[in-house]
């Protein structure tokens, strides 16, 4: 994977999962909004949040066993969501519900 740089590397793994997952979550709100204005913005997005995605699974802080099958089940029905046949019958609202508590948990 080609990240942007080690600096940037660095800074992601020094914020908390809930943190990490937030900022995913918007890149894929944002790929959700923009599926239906505008594909290539939407592909952007997601591919930028699969690769945030892979960032977390890389972090260290991530390595237990329950949270890094979390992590790895997400990443896989989010491309089967935005890329293949969505088998497991993903809807915007689900990923929405799913990201935003992330969101709510990296703020409080």
């Amino acid at each position: 994977m080609n990240y942007q740089n080690e600096q940037f590397k660095k800074r992601w793994n020094g914020l908390t999962f809930f943190q990490q997952m937030a900022n995913i979550g918007s890149e894929v709100i944002r790929a959700i909004n923009w599926k239906e204005k505008n594909k290539e913005y939407s592909r952007g997005f997601i591919d930028r949040g699969l690769e945030l995605l892979d960032l977390t699974i890389e972090d260290k802080k991530n390595q237990n066993r329950s949270r890094l099958k979390e992590i790895l089940r997400v990443r896989e029905t989010l491309a089967y969501y935005f890329y293949f046949d969505n088998i497991y019958k993903s809807s915007d609202k689900n990923w929405n519900n799913y990201f935003l508590a992330f969101n709510y948990a990296a703020n409080i």
